[in-house]
């Protein structure tokens, strides 16, 4: 790895923990977590007490494979809207995972807010 995509992934690490230490998922309101590669976006709904997912979803699937990255990013956010209303979680936190809340990031939020999901 290049010494500046390194020293990028650490800062970016830096920042997810200073978040973290604020947004914390609970069973009444778990957390949703982002994740954003070059290539992908991945999405989690995360009870931290005991330390499972409850909901995942990521533009590896069928159903969000098509389009533009940010797109494919919307479909993602409506995916674990969905799944998450089966498993009865109205709810969440939004966990960035210290990445910017623009682009990609904000898209799966706005693709979870539109089916539902309340944070």
């Amino acid at each position: 790895m290049p010494a500046t995509a390194k020293l990028v992934r650490q800062r970016r690490i830096k920042r997810h923990r200073r978040l973290r230490n604020r947004v914390v998922g609970t069973p009444e309101r778990p957390r949703l977590s982002v994740f954003r590669s070059s290539a992908n976006v991945y999405a989690q709904i995360i009870d931290d007490s005991h330390g499972h997912t409850l909901v995942a979803a990521s533009s590896l699937e069928e159903g969000a494979a098509a389009g533009s990255k940010s797109e494919q990013a919307r479909k993602v956010g409506e995916l674990v809207a969905d799944r998450a209303k089966t498993a009865g979680i109205g709810k969440v936190v939004f966990d960035r995972g210290g990445f910017l809340y623009h682009g990609r990031v904000k898209a799966v939020a706005d693709g979870a807010r539109a089916n539902g999901l309340e944070f």
